[in-house]
This record gives structure tokens, C-alpha cells and sequence, in this order.
């Protein structure tokens, strides 16, 4: 049975990482990035919520095919409302995949720390793109606002399952991650 992975948590707290460790793991699983889909679209950065919303539908469509084929899909993406995830929920639903759904968490001011050494260091394109969005709606006051916004999600999926992201811990993260998903 194919397996849809969610991975939720705030900018920098492991979820690209995690997922690239878990495809190359396991061959032919899907590492969905919904930020690097949205990098591929036209323009994109005019209207970053519509280009936003177009990247998940694709994303969906991308992981509905992909389970249906019979091979996990992991998507690592800050929800920071339940929307999105009650669109998962039902393609799991409708595809017979196993949901297993994660929120990476540590403390706010870590959290927020690792953002930063995140974007200094600008490993990938992806990261200065995150910067410059969040600068344009209201720098590390949004990035509070977003983690304040993940702890509403946890109180609203009792299904989620938090996974401590601790810094320079990604192997135990991942080895504890691998454990729950079984």
C-alpha cells in the first residue's frame, strides 16, 4: 500500500532534508516540494499566494497519479492552516494510501534561528525566495506568526503526530521518522 507522507513545520526546521533523505531511501517515492513547483511557474513572484495555490493543485494532481501507481509521496510543506491538509486527507482516502502526517517542532526562537542561518548560508534558491517573501509581509514578525499558526494546526489534526526537529539531530529525526511510518 502506497504511503502519502505529510511533513509540516516552519520554514527551516528539516522538512526539504527529511524528504530527500526518505526518497533516496526508498526508489521511486515522490519527494513533492510544493515550493519548487511553484518556482517553475511563470512569473510567479508578482502574485506569490495565486502562483501558491496553483503549485498544490499541481501538487495534488502529481501525487494522485503517483499513488495510484502504487509508490509513496511525501510532501514537505508548512501548513499553517488545515485546508491543504484536509485535501490530502481525502486523496488519501480516495487512493487507498496510508496518511501519515507529521509537524516537525522545537521552540519558537530555535525555530527562528534556524531560519536565518538557513537563508545566510543560501544553499538553494528555494531559501533566498522564502526570505524575500517573508521580508515582504512582515520579516521575522510573520515567521512568529506562522509557527503561532502550526500550533493551531496540531490542536486541529489530533491525528498529527509531532516529530521533535531538533538542530544538528536530522539522523535521529529521520531514524525516528522511519520508525512511525513503520
Amino acid at each position: 500500500m502506497p504511503r502519502l507522507i505529510v511533513l509540516n513545520g516552519a520554514p527551516g526546521s528539516g522538512k526539504s532534508t527529511l524528504a530527500r533523505r526518505y526518497v533516496d531511501d526508498n526508489p521511486l517515492a515522490l519527494d513533492l516540494d510544493i515550493d519548487v513547483i511553484r518556482r517553475l511557474l511563470g512569473d510567479w513572484k508578482s502574485d506569490p499566494h495565486a502562483a501558491g495555490l496553483l503549485a498544490r493543485a499541481i501538487a495534488l494532481a502529481a501525487a494522485r497519479i503517483h499513488l495510484v501507481g502504487g509508490h509513496d509521496v511525501i510532501v514537505p510543506q508548512y501548513l499553517g492552516r488545515p485546508d491543504y491538509l484536509v485535501q490530502l486527507t481525502g486523496l488519501a482516502a480516495e487512493t487507498g494510501a496510508e496518511l501519515h502526517e507529521f509537524i516537525l517542532m522545537d521552540t519558537k526562537d530555535v525555530m527562528i534561528a534556524r531560519f536565518r542561518a538557513r537563508t545566510v548560508a543560501a544553499a538553494h534558491p528555494s531559501h533566498v525566495d522564502a526570505q524575500e517573501m517573508l521580508d515582504r509581509v512582515g520579516g521575522v514578525a510573520q515567521l512568529e506568526a506562522m509557527y503561532d499558526r502550526l500550533l493551531l494546526v496540531i490542536a486541529a489534526r489530533p491525528g498529527a503526530q509531532l516529530l521533535p526537529a531538533r538542530e544538528g539531530e536530522i539522523e535521529a529525526t529521520y531514524a525516528e521518522l522511519v520508525r512511525r511510518i513503520g
